[in-house]
């Protein structure tokens, strides 16, 4: 393991900022302050450094998107504590860091599906997205065994009552959630297939990005088309 600090690694990021890539991020709803770092660029950062738990924890407090993107990448979730986990999830203001850092984060925790209930209830957009990318992670990660099967279902329902009346990236988050279950929790394939036809066409403001939403029911198809249902990931951070 590398020892760094974090004026020698926010230096190191400036150095690998792209003003095109933040260009690009600030559509996918990325807030300053950022460089506009490469997710690629960030990986030997965090090869050297591996995992250190406070200098996560520092990385992140800086408030800078592609610092505290490569803190979720080096935290120590293991050690992560729910007040840690609920500081970083109100200072998630950023897409990339409310609904792909913080859950990660919170997944390899002792807290996610606990934390993850309490999120999704909410008022805040980015707090309800981070609990519903939460349990998606959780349900690509854990093992069936792990998981709470008639909470899933139950949720699943929520989603069908309420996807349409959350807010944007809300809606967005649910949608990919019922794709998780779906895909990696056999037991509910079918109960998430029909959730996704009574849902019906998901709309979600990309912010004129070439993103689309994907229909849940045909995305779980064919990951059953390619027999991948059930393969669960061996990491969720990327």
């Amino acid at each position: 393991m590398t020892i760094m600090t974090v004026e020698e690694i926010i230096s190191e990021l400036e150095s690998l900022g792209n003003e095109n890539i933040k260009k690009i991020l600030l559509k996918h709803g990325v807030k300053e302050p950022f460089f506009g770092v490469k997710v690629e660029d960030l990986k030997p950062i965090q090869k050297r450094i591996k995992t250190d738990y406070q200098l996560a924890k520092d990385l992140y407090a800086t408030g800078n998107a592609d610092a505290m993107y490569l803190a979720g990448l080096i935290a120590d979730d293991e050690k992560m504590t729910k007040t840690d986990l609920q500081t970083w999830v109100k200072q998630a203001i950023s897409n990339n860091i409310s609904e792909y850092t913080v859950p990660w984060v919170a997944t390899g925790s002792k807290h996610g599906f606990e934390l993850a209930m309490e999120w999704i209830d909410a008022g805040e957009e980015h707090i309800a997205a981070a609990g519903w990318a939460t349990l998606s992670n959780l349900v690509a990660l854990k093992p069936d065994s792990e998981l709470d099967i008639l909470a899933l279902k139950a949720l699943l329902q929520r989603v069908v009552q309420n996807i349409h009346a959350v807010d944007n990236r809300v809606r967005n988050a649910m949608n990919v959630f019922v794709i998780a279950v779906g895909s990696y929790v056999t037991s509910l394939t079918e109960d998430a297939i029909i959730a996704s036809k009574e849902i019906g066409t998901v709309i979600v403001d990309k912010t004129g990005t070439a993103c689309k939403v994907p229909d849940a029911a045909e995305y779980i198809l064919k990951a059953k088309n390619k027999g991948s249902l059930g393969k669960k990931k061996k990491t969720v951070k990327c």
